[in-house]
């Protein structure tokens, strides 16, 4: 019984060494040590509650494989991540997989030791404020199969060793800084993005696949989906007076034969007699004739006067032609310029940028006159139909509208002609960047912006009856007094019935993925992304990247839900002070346009009068009104957040 005894307490004590041992192995103690040296010297909101006396594979963010060896997962998305990563930390996570730090407040470059991370398959570094060229580290991580650095302030080259990730099938770089000429990248990508950078050159034959909207934003990048290297402007067609070239000589001797000089002789004294023979008749015929009084010299051609609305090249001018008709640039009544299209083909021009529609060129004609250019591409419509919404267009004058001076149209070419706004577009002045000696753009500046652009865009709405149909900040342009005014409205029905031209996600209202037709609820949707973007100083994401991919109301909306409020708003507004109610207040606007219902969003003109009476700093009692209960103040007016939007710490 004795022995029995004991072989049953040996046993008990092996299984219980077995278990305890396999539980010490079921933490992964390095891997917590690096995450708790990361979080304890990288500064962050207060929703991390990693409780150290807890495994690491229980923590919020943070997925172990399934012996719990090693973190296989970490995700750190919209966590309130501040400063820099610190070196010897996350490096230290050689078994890590994913690792997702967007839409954080990082900055900085990217520690060198990342480069040990050499099983990660993706990493998800958008939405954030780091800085430095591209990280040589990050072309040493060769099982990447998705990298998105977009949305940063990355600078400098795009190194050709991008070839050394040859899994990579996800390389997204937009609105960054980087520049230089685009390397010839060899992996099987199948999405890439580089928008909105400084890049120059033809794009490579490897990279030709993708849409134009891969490559948009860069003023110097040619060749691909994107028009040919070469000038927009076509050299103008000599004219009349001017000498064609000759055709080139061949030489076959230095001397001319003798029946050469022999027929030159016969054929100029041919010639001579011929031209005697015309001056003898042509005198005869003179004489016939009776002068009974003296004539007056005819004018051979009578100058046509410019009609209004239209302007006249050479040929219009002296009487019309087929050809002339055709090279007509048409002018709308109350223009303020007088060139004709030669004019025009004779400017220099300098790209503003390549949207979704078209590629806009910045004209300075001879006599100094500065306008904007807009070349349309893939122009569905007939001429007729085309003449039509231009009129519509043109008729279109209020102060936050952009009017359409002039269009060109023939077969190959559709021109609009805009006033040049000096200031540049809301996109560049927010986005710009974020770096030391930036003038941030203030909280009144951004209200101006808001209300001004409403008024435009209700506008187009109640008088235009027009639906805009690409609402985003770089269509609103900005005067010097940072008073907004919409462009690039009323287009979408030139390109047909085909489906709408990709627009940045976060701008197109969902029911355009299914109905394809833009309205003024879609509008409507667009222009309280505008707000949400005004608010947060983030630029809604260009691409839906599946798990990783989310668009900046759904963004707000899972900030706002989580009661994390204050963490929404653009950390360049938190200098100033008294302004949070106003913030609030704008936030359930935007949040109210951007319903995904769309019967109920507000009409733009109810958008313009909540936006007043927001501004009413006072009530009638002198005391500041509450944005904590919508039902009070702006008489109703300012709707309640979909999901109890006010502001926390």
């Amino acid at each position: 019984m004795a022995v029995n005894f004991g072989s049953a307490w040996h046993l008990f004590f092996f299984v219980w060494v077995v278990a305890m041992s396999w539980k010490v192995r079921s933490e992964p103690v390095q891997d917590k040590e690096a995450l708790l040296a990361f979080i304890s010297k990288t500064p962050h909101a207060n929703r991390l509650q990693w409780n150290d006396s807890d495994s690491a594979c229980n923590w919020v963010g943070v997925e172990c494989d399934a012996n719990r060896d090693f973190v296989y997962t970490l995700r750190l998305p919209g966590v309130g991540l501040i400063g820099e990563i610190p070196p010897n930390t996350l490096g230290r996570l050689t078994g890590l997989r994913v690792l997702s730090l967007r839409s954080n407040r990082l900055s900085g470059k990217i520690p060198s030791d990342f480069s040990n991370l050499t099983v990660l398959r993706s990493l998800y570094l958008q939405d954030n404020e780091f800085s430095g060229e591209f990280p040589a580290s990050l072309t040493q991580l060769t099982r990447l199969t998705r990298l998105d650095l977009s949305s940063n302030n990355f600078t400098g080259p795009i190194p050709f060793s991008v070839n050394n990730l040859t899994h990579l099938t996800g390389l997204f770089l937009e609105n960054n800084g980087f520049s230089g000429t685009l390397p010839s990248i060899s992996a099987g990508l199948v999405d890439f993005n580089v928008s909105n950078n400084n890049l120059n050159g033809s794009i490579p034959d490897t990279l030709s696949k993708f849409p134009a909207s891969s490559f948009s934003g860069n003023l110097d990048l040619c060749g691909g989906p994107l028009p040919p290297c070469n000038p927009f402007f076509p050299s103008p067609a000599p004219s009349p007076s001017e000498n064609p070239p000759a055709p080139p000589v061949h030489k076959k001797s230095k001397k001319l034969s003798t029946a050469a000089i022999v027929a030159i002789a016969v054929g100029c004294a041919v010639g001579a007699l011929l031209l005697l023979l015309l001056l003898i008749l042509c005198l005869r015929k003179r004489q016939r004739r009776q002068p009974s009084k003296q004539q007056k010299p005819v004018v051979p051609t009578r100058a046509v006067p410019m009609e209004a609305g239209t302007s006249s090249s050479k040929d219009d001018i002296t009487g019309g032609s087929t050809e002339a008709e055709r090279n007509k640039l048409v002018f709308f009544e109350g223009g303020i310029y007088s060139f004709d299209l030669e004019d025009l083909l004779r400017a220099s021009a300098e790209v503003l940028g390549k949207g979704s529609v078209g590629t806009s060129y910045k004209a300075v004609l001879e006599e100094g006159t500065t306008v904007v250019v807009k070349r349309l591409k893939d122009v569905a419509v007939t001429k007729k139909e085309f003449e039509t919404q231009m009129e519509i267009l043109g008729k279109i004058k209020q102060e936050n509208v952009v009017p359409l001076r002039a269009f060109y149209y023939s077969k190959d070419e559709k021109l609009l002609v805009y006033d040049f706004m000096p200031a540049g577009s809301l996109s560049a002045l927010l986005h710009g960047s974020r770096g030391s000696g930036r003038t941030p753009l203030d909280w009144e500046n951004r209200m101006r912006i808001a209300l001004s652009a409403a008024r435009g865009l209700a506008h187009l709405h109640v008088s235009g009856k027009v639906v805009h149909g690409n609402i985003k900040s770089s269509n609103i342009l900005l005067r010097p007094d940072h008073d907004a005014c919409v462009s690039d409205f009323g287009l979408n029905p030139l390109f047909g019935t085909t489906t709408p031209p990709n627009r940045v996600a976060g701008y197109r209202a969902p029911e355009l993925v299914e109905t394809r037709k833009v309205t003024f609820k879609s509008d409507v949707y667009s222009f309280g992304v505008l707000l949400l973007e005004l608010l947060t100083g983030k630029a809604p994401n260009q691409a839906s990247l599946g798990e990783e991919g989310i668009d900046l109301p759904r963004w707000v909306q899972s900030v706002v839900r989580e009661e994390w409020t204050a963490e929404v708003f653009d950390v360049e507004l938190m200098r100033y002070h008294n302004i949070e109610e106003e913030m609030v207040q704008l936030l359930q606007i935007a949040m109210a346009c951007v319903s995904t219902v769309p019967d109920q969003r507000p009409a733009m003109p109810e958008v313009v009068r909540m936006i007043e009476e927001m501004n009413r700093a006072e009530t009638d009692d002198g005391l500041r009104q509450s944005s904590d209960d919508p039902s009070k103040g702006s008489e109703g007016q300012t709707p309640p957040a979909e999901s109890g939007v006010r502001l926390t710490p």
